[in-house]
């Protein structure tokens, strides 16, 4: 099969995007769970959260395009993505149950769920959950018509918006209490969903597989052209404007700095950039179609730079967050933060935030590549 060198780029973008995301939330996520110390940092956090939180959606649509459907036999497939996914995940897992926190509590932890240290690993169940419905899904996406595929793509495009009618019917939610003893407000039942119930009607066609069928939709029915990358362009960038400015109103509603509270409060502003959200979703879509319609082409820079750096992608991911945390807390006691910021109140936090990102990927990136090339043992490590 020939190599679609424009999801290369797609891949190692998201790379980046993944890194500017994490490199974003120490600004926001802090003391008790939640701080922001500015009116500055709520806007650029929501700059870059805006700009970048389309990262996870657009590596599915990038399976949904080269994976839907299955180019081999079931038991081919799941052979295939355990030997690429499965073991270096549980190789990364390890590490990070050793390096952060309490090795024999996080080896324990194991057996139920990633090591919540290391959060950024939810994303490889959330995959293998994906890989498990694939195979029902394919035979039906081998003849599936435009028509029909836009209808559950319509259907799930409806459920993109659950996260905002959640938030406004949350007054009428129960209150719970977590393990801290603090009150947390219930998510709201909808269609069908009830203490004794959780899959409500939309359960089976919401979530990331919307994002699956998205991949094959644009790969069998969306035509490429200067017309589609404009029109691109602008989808992403109405998501971009929807999610940066939805996430900076939900920071500001309070009027005064700095706004400090629980983790709840985090979680309820992130509703503006839930990933399987329409603003984040529109930036994916969008900016799928902006790349695809680029003219990329088999330069020195692709063969040498992008394509080890996408091939060593999913290593990346999985090891960033080692490089990531220290660089971050290195930049943040360097330049210090908010009014204090080396830099001025307004200029410190974008910076940080930058450099951040960029030296981390730069750094991860030059380990995976080295990593993933030691002969026998690199591609199971690094997948």
């Amino acid at each position: 099969m020939k190599r679609e060198i424009w999801l290369d780029f797609l891949r190692v973008t998201a790379c980046f995007l993944v890194m500017t995301v994490h490199a974003t939330e120490p600004f926001y996520l802090g003391g008790d769970g939640t701080l922001v110390l500015s009116p500055a940092d709520t806007f650029w956090v929501s700059v870059f959260e805006g700009l970048a939180r389309c990262c996870v959606p657009l590596f599915v649509i990038a399976s949904g395009y080269l994976q839907l459907p299955l180019h081999y036999s079931t038991g081919e497939f799941f052979r295939r993505r355990a030997v690429r996914i499965i073991i270096p995940m549980i190789i990364w897992t390890l590490v990070y149950a050793f390096v952060w926190g309490e090795p024999v509590a996080n080896l324990k932890g194991l057996l139920l769920n990633f090591n919540y240290a290391a959060g950024h690993l939810w994303f490889v169940y959330m995959l293998l959950g994906l890989y498990l419905i694939m195979p029902l899904l394919s035979p039906w996406l081998a003849t599936v018509s435009c028509r029909e595929l836009l209808v559950y793509l319509g259907i799930w495009a409806l459920t993109l918006l659950i996260p905002f009618v959640r938030e406004s019917a949350g007054g009428m939610a129960p209150v719970i209490y977590a393990r801290d003893g603090l009150p947390a407000p219930a998510l709201f039942p909808l269609w069908g969903e009830a203490s004794w119930n959780p899959f409500g009607l939309f359960y089976y066609v919401s979530g990331f597989v919307g994002y699956l069928l998205l991949g094959v939709w644009i790969r069998r029915f969306m035509p490429v052209g200067k017309a589609v990358r404009t029109l691109g362009w602008t989808i992403f960038l109405l998501g971009f404007i929807w999610t940066c400015f939805g996430f900076m109103q939900r920071i500001f509603t309070g009027g005064y700095f700095p706004v400090e509270g629980s983790v709840e409060l985090a979680v309820s502003w992130e509703a503006a950039i839930a990933f399987c959200g329409l603003p984040v979703a529109l930036s994916a879509f969008g900016l799928t179609l902006a790349f695809r319609s680029e003219n990329c082409e088999e330069t020195f820079f692709y063969r040498h730079i992008v394509l080890p750096l996408s091939k060593a992608g999913y290593g990346m991911y999985l090891m960033h967050m080692l490089v990531l945390a220290s660089v971050s807390a290195w930049l943040r006691s360097s330049l210090g933060t908010g009014y204090d910021g080396l830099l001025g109140p307004i200029w410190t936090t974008p910076v940080e935030i930058l450099l951040t990102a960029l030296l981390s990927f730069i750094a991860t990136g030059l380990l995976a590549v080295l990593i993933r090339r030691i002969p026998k043992v690199g591609t199971w490590i690094m997948g």
